[in-house]
């Protein structure tokens, strides 16, 4: 996506014959300019009908709804995009109420039709909600929570489909249309694990990898050591993205997992090695916590088998949860449970909040559960890969990541005396 800002993706889509798209949260997270070069150069319609630019005027390119003429039928083809909710303003877009839109869409081509689709990357839940608010929706496919239906079902006299994620499947509906009423005549939805390769899909690939390659190949700056990772060992990378997390947001303490990065870097940064060693669109997040919570997933980050857990969650693209690190603070352990946590220098306080920067994957819970006690979160619009960048490329940072703020109480007596 972003080393051919979106256009090798509009290629395999056209390869495979789609007709028409709506826009969900990863075309809105790669930026407007993408967004708005995607839909100018698409060759079928990118569909929103309840997303603008922040200003609320229109982003180019991009249509409410549609009419495909296919086997003599007249197909309206709308689609409504997800509320992003506190991480709008920080990607420049508004979002309006997609019943509300989807209704007046309908109004707007009322006899102009005679079979009306939705493309929904709102939920399949909320889709629920629409078929029953909204009873001229004759099909919807859904999207955004992932969700796997073994064939379409009917709610409220509307179609339903929901394909799952990552394109491990192809949902398949078969419908009669007659004297305006519309059958489905039957439903499946395939697997495409061992499905033959396409020889043109794979053409597609490789050209635009190597586009891809060109353009986010080029060194941004030289390293001046390297920063290697660990998944269970506490290590630079992450200890440097714990610090300027915790530099960016102003915060009392950084923390950030491990599991956040894939590999270390050497030698030079390039846009390329950081969508390689950090994939996930995770974004710096501060919250408030008590400072119970806060040892007590640190206290689980000492389990080996924690750290290697799945760390299979919404925005993470990585393999493994990872090991909590911090900024701003010491954690004193026996290599089973943390004795003491020394933030600036002072006890740890069960009981007082503390300011935290981190991603909104913790923020969540996912990974360590009891940091979903969190109150007053704050969410940014850059990317973890984004602060990677920005202080890897400081030297005092650099410097800095490589001192270690996990000790056994041995250690800390040797440094104490």
């Amino acid at each position: 996506m972003q080393g051919t800002r979106g256009i090798a993706a509009l290629e395999l889509l056209q390869s495979v014959g789609y007709d028409a798209m709506t826009i969900g949260n990863n075309e809105m997270f790669n930026g407007m300019d993408t967004l708005e070069h995607m839909a100018a150069a698409s060759p079928f319609p990118f569909i929103s009908n309840n997303l603008l630019k922040k200003d609320r005027t229109e982003i180019k390119g991009v249509v409410k709804s549609t009419i495909l003429h296919k086997n003599g039928l007249r197909i309206l083809v709308t689609g409504s995009s997800p509320d992003l909710d506190v991480f709008n303003d920080g990607l420049g877009i508004s979002v309006l109420d997609y019943t509300e839109m989807t209704q007046q869409e309908i109004k707007r081509y009322a006899g102009e039709y005679d079979l009306c689709i939705l493309l929904s990357h709102v939920s399949t839940v909320a889709d629920e909600e629409l078929a029953q608010a909204i009873p001229e929706i004759d099909v919807i496919i859904s999207a955004h929570d992932h969700k796997l239906y073994p064939q379409a079902k009917i709610a409220y006299g509307t179609i339903m489909n929901s394909a799952g994620n990552f394109a491990e499947h192809i949902g398949f509906i078969e419908l009669e249309v007659n004297g305006g009423k519309v059958e489905l005549l039957k439903s499946a939805t395939h697997p495409t694990g061992d499905a033959a390769k396409d020889a043109a899909i794979l053409e597609i690939l490789k050209t635009n990898k190597a586009k891809a390659i060109a353009a986010l190949g080029k060194s941004l700056y030289f390293l001046q050591q390297p920063l290697w990772h660990d998944v269970i060992e506490e290590n630079p990378l992450t200890n440097l993205i714990a610090d300027g997390l915790r530099d960016m947001m102003e915060c009392d303490i950084g923390l950030i997992n491990s599991g956040i990065a894939n590999a270390g870097l050497f030698q030079y940064v390039s846009r390329q090695k950081l969508i390689e060693v950090c994939p996930s669109p995770l974004n710096p997040t501060s919250f408030e916590i008590l400072g119970k919570h806060l040892k007590e997933a640190l206290t689980q980050s000492l389990d080996a088998q924690v750290c290697l857990a799945d760390g299979r969650g919404p925005g993470f693209r990585g393999k493994f949860v990872g090991r909590l690190h911090v900024s701003g603070a010491t954690v004193i352990h026996d290599d089973n449970r943390v004795q003491e946590v020394l933030v600036n220098g002072e006890p740890l306080d069960d009981s007082r909040w503390y300011k935290v920067a981190s991603s909104d994957y913790l923020q969540r819970g996912s990974g360590y559960p009891m940091l979903a006690n969190n109150r007053n979160d704050v969410y940014m619009a850059e990317e973890i890969k984004d602060v990677i960048q920005l202080y890897a490329n400081k030297p005092e940072f650099v410097e800095q990541a490589f001192i270690m703020r996990t000790t056994t109480e041995a250690k800390a007596l040797i440094q104490k005396t």
